[in-house]
């Protein structure tokens, strides 16, 4: 009976482990924003946000533009109003990611871009407001790709927000995110305790 537990046990282990989403922790000079990625949703998206995490691109780099009851855009530029080297622009998902139900409401977070659809590299956004007109097709038949949500510091985007601006919609003082990292997956975590609890179960 005690092996039947173990084994029901790690097998529940390993299914928790494989629906996580990966979550990214973004210290900025405002507070902490946590974000939740989507990578079934948008994969690409999701992986290409993580290489930039993960190699410390976005550590330093400012909040460039802010648009009331619009977005709050960075991800691109350092306090010296210098562009940051980029890896190559990824394909646009922003179909895929609405089927999967990502729309650019409150709260979410997207892919910037230029006029070309398939043009975005490191520099994401926040809406701010259900942005209904960047959603696919929007006004160029593609869209705007959704890959992640805030889960925690909704409040801080809102500060954010509120930053006074200059021409160019960038803040007069830099807004600056510190740091990003992506925690450790919470599955991994309930998948360790199951697991342990099953080592105990099965002796």
């Amino acid at each position: 009976m005690k092996r039947f537990i173990a084994a029901a046990a790690l097998a529940f282990t390993s299914m928790v482990t494989f629906a996580a989403n990966p979550q990214v922790e973004m210290t900025t000079t405002k507070g902490k924003i946590v974000i939740e990625l989507y990578p079934e949703a948008a994969p690409k998206s999701v992986a290409n946000f993580l290489q930039y995490v993960n190699s410390k691109h976005y550590d330093g780099t400012i909040f460039h533009r802010v648009i009331k009851d619009f977005v709050v855009q960075g991800g691109g530029m350092n306090t010296n109003l210098e562009q940051k080297p980029t890896k190559a622009p990824i394909e646009n998902e922003a179909k895929q990611a609405l089927e999967k139900g990502l729309k650019n409401d409150r709260g979410t977070i997207a892919m910037a871009r230029t006029g070309n659809p398939h043009s975005a590299t490191s520099q994401f956004y926040f809406n701010l407001v259900n942005n209904d007109s960047l959603n696919y097709p929007s006004f160029d038949k593609w869209g705007y790709t959704v890959f992640a949500k805030v889960v925690s510091g909704m409040d801080v985007v809102d500060q954010i927000a509120k930053a006074p601006t200059v021409p160019g919609d960038r803040p007069a003082e830099n807004i600056v995110l510190i740091s990003a990292k992506e925690l450790p997956a919470k599955a991994e975590k309930t998948a360790s305790k199951v697991a342990s609890k099953a080592s105990k179960a099965g002796k």
